[in-house]
């Protein structure tokens, strides 16, 4: 029992903390995801109704980067759960390890969609 200390309501409350602050940015993606995917919708349905020559690029990549983008959050959101309850073991245990593996996997994924979004944005432009 060399390091071990009782843990404080303040390490709990951190703690919870940084879990809601996880749960927002899920909700801020999947959000994301929801109006990527129903933007695209729009601008279809407003070409079909303003009926015009002007042809809108049909790449179909925007309902696959929306869902990808929901799909995101949920997952977030399942990672940002077992990361409280993981810390939330560690402080009851007074054996606190911090973990960057779950933010690398994230930030690659979010890297990932935005190389993904940009080269979307970029075949829509041409």
């Amino acid at each position: 029992m060399e390091n071990e200390r009782k843990p404080i309501p303040n390490d709990h409350l951190a703690n919870e903390r940084t879990f809601l602050a996880w749960i927002r940015t899920c909700i801020a993606t999947i959000g994301l995801g929801f109006v990527v995917v129903k933007f695209s919708l729009f601008i279809k349905q407003l070409a079909l109704i303003i009926d015009t020559d002007v042809r809108i690029p049909n790449h179909g990549y925007s309902a696959i980067i929306g869902i990808a983008l929901v799909v995101a959050g949920m997952i977030m959101a399942v990672l940002a759960y077992y990361r409280f309850k993981t810390t939330q073991s560690q402080l009851l245990a007074g054996q606190f390890k911090p973990s960057s593996r779950i933010f690398l996997y994230i930030t690659i994924a979010l890297i990932i969609l935005a190389i993904a979004l940009a080269i979307y944005l970029l075949q829509s432009t041409r």
